[in-house]
């Protein structure tokens, strides 16, 4: 290599020396510098920002929120994105800080998701008094009652899981953010709730869970919505409260009654998805049997009799006893249970004749008094009775005769 080659070389390198002494010495604190990860420890991570000296950046200012090791966020060879936070070359220190940068973008971004109502991710980070925390290039807080739609007990076990977040409430200058997945997850269930409504139809017979019990019904869950079933559509029979008939729980046929997308309201009957008790009238009775039924109204013409779960015979007024009877209520009374015989069967007029009379055997007669015979009246001889009864002629005006003579 020839003397000037030498000279040229040097001089070259000198320039390169001399630039990159000119670029170090620009590097001042708030600078936002580019570097990678050369050393990893529990509490701290070595960057090369091309300095003459390599950068520190404690735990604290890897996270905008509290990790156990600094391994956890970043790793060997890594590059990231720093902002100087002090500088102190007699020292040899330069400390950076990555939580600093991220702050700067997320705040614009969450401004932006918050503004547009957006759904984003985020790992939980710790379980806190209250709620949960996530890092989302800040601190952002989901208070417990935003993180689901039920009540939750015990967050322990919600530590890394990922949750579906939005914005709830955003304060950059008191570093205050908000965050809810229960927003997320009530937008969620109206959009089902709404694409099940427009997919129901009446007359449909669905399976459902029994969510909750009320004192005039139940309410069913059908696939991610809920329908009532009134008391009065429990059962064939009179129902005199829910839970006589289900529980919590349960899973029941329903049949869709009718269907209110406006009112997001849907009527159900678990009666009608079940046979009606006329359908297994004639296969259980015949005419002329004798059953147990009991007395459900009485009327000015007869009684009513329940013979079976929503079956109702007429025991007509003539038909309740041997005897003559004025009124039903003179013989009957609502909630007795009497024996009745059919003497009719008609399923599909949904008619039933009975007769109480009929299962009891008639009372013996009583035999007839013969009136006493009366003795006939003896007549008189007419001359007698005359004689008796009127005077002669002579003995009446004889002394006025006698001047005749």
């Amino acid at each position: 290599m020839s003397e000037e080659t030498k000279v040229q070389d040097q001089g070259t390198a000198a320039a390169d020396q001399t630039n990159e002494m000119a670029n170090i010495s620009t590097v001042k604190k708030g600078d936002v510098v580019t570097g990678t990860i050369v050393k990893v420890e529990d509490n701290q991570a070595f960057v090369d920002i091309g300095y003459k000296y390599d950068g520190v950046i404690p735990i604290r200012e890897l996270s905008a929120v509290n990790v156990d090791s600094a391994a956890q966020i970043v790793e060997k060879g890594q590059e990231v994105t720093l902002k100087v936070v002090s500088i102190n070359d007699e020292k040899e220190s330069l400390v950076l800080s990555k939580r600093a940068v991220e702050a700067e973008t997320a705040w614009d971004r969450l401004q932006e998701q918050f503004d547009k109502g957006e759904v984003f991710e985020a790992k939980v980070a710790d379980v806190v008094k209250g709620g949960l925390v996530v890092d989302v290039g800040v601190r952002g807080f989901v208070p417990a009652s935003m993180v689901e739609r039920h009540f939750v007990e015990d967050f322990s076990d919600y530590k890394g899981r990922s949750l579906r977040l939005k914005v709830k409430e955003i304060d950059k200058e008191n570093n205050k953010l908000i965050l809810s997945q229960k927003d997320v997850l009530d937008d969620d269930y109206e959009a089902e709730k709404k694409k099940i409504l427009n997919n129901l139809q009446a007359d449909q017979v669905i399976e459902g869970t029994v969510q909750r019990l009320t004192p005039f019904g139940a309410f069913i869950d059908i696939g991610g919505i809920d329908g009532l079933v009134h008391i009065s559509e429990m059962a064939w029979n009179h129902v005199e409260q829910p839970s006589d008939v289900v529980k919590e729980g349960d899973k029941v046929k329903v049949k869709i009654l009718k269907v209110d997308p406006e009112n997001e309201r849907i009527s159900l009957s678990m009666k009608a998805a079940q046979p009606g008790p006329w359908e297994k009238v004639g296969s259980e009775f015949a005419i002329g049997d004798i059953v147990t039924g009991t007395v459900k109204r009485l009327v000015s013409f007869g009684a009513f009799v329940e013979i079976a779960p929503g079956v109702e015979g007429l025991v007509h007024i003539s038909q309740i006893a041997h005897r003559h009877v004025a009124t039903p209520q003179e013989v009957l009374k609502e909630g007795e249970e009497v024996k009745v015989k059919i003497l009719d069967l008609n399923p599909s007029e949904k008619r039933v004749s009975l007769s109480i009379k009929e299962t009891e055997e008639a009372p013996a007669r009583e035999p007839r008094q013969e009136r006493p015979k009366r003795e006939p009246k003896q007549q008189e001889p007419m001359g007698d009775n005359v004689q008796g009864l009127t005077m002669t002629l002579g003995e009446r005006f004889g002394d006025k005769l006698s001047k005749f003579k």
